[in-house]
């Protein structure tokens, strides 16, 4: 049984790198109790590097995310390696963008959620044990980890710090309405109506010049035809004038 896709990387057309987000941001794989070991986590930082790399700052970086979020420090980091990377990148929510997944969209230089689709912000948590002192600082820990979360919203949003706090503390989920009116993407996607009739249109102009070439192909081989034609004819002209002369003087014998 084919094993379900969580996170890969395809080549379109022209020079366009397709990548999905379609699972939750780890650092490890599931656990192989053949090998007793993890298996590559398909969504961490360390795998994003490795395919970046493979991709030239000249191309195009389409981004797809249907993912719950997950890990902050390894989504954390394949945010700061998007922004690094000199391509040109278009972010799509297909699904879901919670938590650290909406944090990766916010690398893209175009951010579009699709119809029906829905964000998460909120307050990240994490597993604690320990002692009065050490829980109290690990509180105090996430509190600055938090204000450093929300640095990255707000570089492109128009949210006061305060409203995006605010937000977060309520774990606010959000419609692509809502998003595009706070800034937080760029665009709703309309692709039935829009981008679907624009690439329609362009491939019926693409086949309708095709079809001009491959008629004014064939006029020119008919012209050649027809000339070649005269040119094998034409010699024997004289052979049949002189053929009637002879059968006429025949005739009168």
């Amino acid at each position: 049984m084919a094993e379900p896709m969580k996170y890969c990387f395809q080549k379109s057309n022209g020079n366009v790198h397709k990548l999905y987000v379609y699972d939750d941001v780890r650092a490890y794989g599931d656990f192989n109790w053949s090998t007793w070991k993890f298996d590559e986590s398909e969504t961490s930082a360390k795998f994003f590097r490795d395919q970046l790399e493979s991709i030239p700052d000249t191309d195009i970086i389409e981004l797809h995310i249907n993912s719950n979020g997950g890990s902050v420090k390894e989504g954390v980091a394949i945010y700061n390696q998007l922004k690094q990377k000199a391509c040109h990148k278009v972010g799509y929510v297909d699904g879901v963008a919670y938590s650290i997944a909406f944090v990766i969209l916010q690398a893209c230089d175009e951010r579009i959620m699709g119809i029906g689709t829905s964000a998460l912000v909120h307050d990240m948590w994490i597993e604690a044990c320990g002692n009065a002192r050490e829980l109290r600082k690990m509180a105090d820990d996430l509190d600055v980890l938090m204000e450093a979360n929300r640095k990255i919203f707000l570089e492109k949003s128009n949210l006061e710090e305060d409203q995006l706090t605010d937000m977060m503390e309520r774990e606010t989920f959000l419609t692509p309405d809502q998003c595009l009116a706070y800034g937080l993407i760029d665009k709703i996607g309309d692709y039935d109506t829009q981008e679907g009739q624009q690439a329609d249109m362009e491939q019926k102009i693409q086949q309708m010049k095709e079809l001009v070439t491959q008629q004014r192909a064939f006029k020119e081989q008919l012209a050649q035809l027809h000339q070649e034609s005269v040119q094998v004819a034409a010699p024997q002209v004289p052979k049949m004038k002189l053929t009637n002369q002879l059968a006429k003087f025949f005739e009168n014998m």
